[in-house]
């Protein structure tokens, strides 16, 4: 015996210009109906939450499914798999499309090579879910962008869930971050790790779904931009405390992937801040607070007052 909610939708193609639209959601418990052998045409995210049952993938090999796990069904990939009739499983399902499932893939978000995905916890992506069959109510005028909106946030909870990642991210991930500002070569971070850089570029790949170049400068970056708009920093001493010696690449390497310069992006973060500057630089752990009047706290101890 089993039980199942579901509702399906169709989209306009206004709405596929979102980049991702749902096409359906379902709650189902209980020993379940076989699904397949099937192929679709459009990417579905089955959580199972509760149970164990078993994945056929297009080669034929048949894999243990045991919760809390995901499902990956892709386009255009053969999928075949049941539910264990002793235990049952506990499920909830996701149909959606668009343009950027292309993306998603190729961060890392969704991975048509593993369709069998091991979870620390379903609690986020449940609660994703459960947004979904909320605006699925009949009726909702803005069922679609809400849905969309929803898949969004589902494939970030997924990720997050991950159990190769574990509570805390991924170990690389964090060492990597840890040295960021050190001018440290892709070999010479992955010497550290007692890795090749091929190894650790796979690695990074696999977690963050780019390079560990693109990872590295996108923490440079952000750090840039967080001494930019709390300090009067010179440009130059902002380059510096971020890793790079040469001002002058710095400011182009900015430039070009912020698109703005160093110094207009601080002149209209400076507008938008209130508090206006300090001399104290802000610890990413510890970020300075505005209080809700907009007006700036009181000073810390060895800052400058604002000007």
């Amino acid at each position: 015996m089993y039980h199942t909610w579901m509702r399906y939708f169709t989209p306009s193609p206004v709405h596929h210009r979102l980049g991702l639209v749902c096409l359906g959601v379902g709650l189902q418990h209980g020993v379940l109906p076989t699904v397949g052998p099937r192929t679709l045409d459009h990417h579905v995210a089955v959580v199972v939450s509760a149970g164990r049952g078993w994945f056929r993938d297009q080669e034929g090999q048949r894999r243990t499914v045991t919760a809390p796990a995901l499902l990956w069904l892709t386009p255009g990939v053969p999928h075949h798999y049941g539910v264990d009739p002793e235990t049952g499983w506990d499920e909830s399902f996701v149909d959606f499309t668009g343009p950027a499932t292309a993306t998603y893939t190729e961060l890392g978000y969704i991975e048509p090579d593993r369709p069998v995905v091991p979870l620390a916890d379903t609690a986020g992506a449940r609660a994703a879910v459960g947004r979904i069959a909320r605006a699925a109510r009949r009726g909702n005028p803005l069922l679609e962008v809400e849905t969309g909106a929803a898949v969004h946030e589902l494939l970030v909870a997924l990720r997050r869930a991950r159990a190769d990642l574990g509570g805390d991210g991924d170990p690389v991930l964090q060492a990597l971050a840890r040295d960021a500002f050190q001018p440290l070569s892709v070999a010479e971070h992955a010497a550290r790790h007692g890795m090749t850089a091929a190894e650790l570029r796979t690695a990074v790949r696999r977690a963050a779904g780019c390079s560990p170049k693109d990872y590295l400068l996108g923490i440079r970056l952000g750090r840039a931009k967080e001494l930019l708009a709390a300090t009067e920093l010179p440009v130059a001493s902002v380059a510096r405390r971020v890793g790079y010696d040469d001002p002058a690449y710095f400011s182009r390497l900015f430039t070009r992937r912020v698109g703005t310069a160093p110094i207009r992006f601080r002149e209209q973060q400076g507008r938008a801040v209130p508090g206006g500057w300090s001399n104290q630089i802000p610890a990413p752990d510890d970020p300075p607070m505005v209080t809700g009047s907009g007006q700036a706290p009181a000073a810390r101890q060895g800052e400058s007052g604002a000007h």
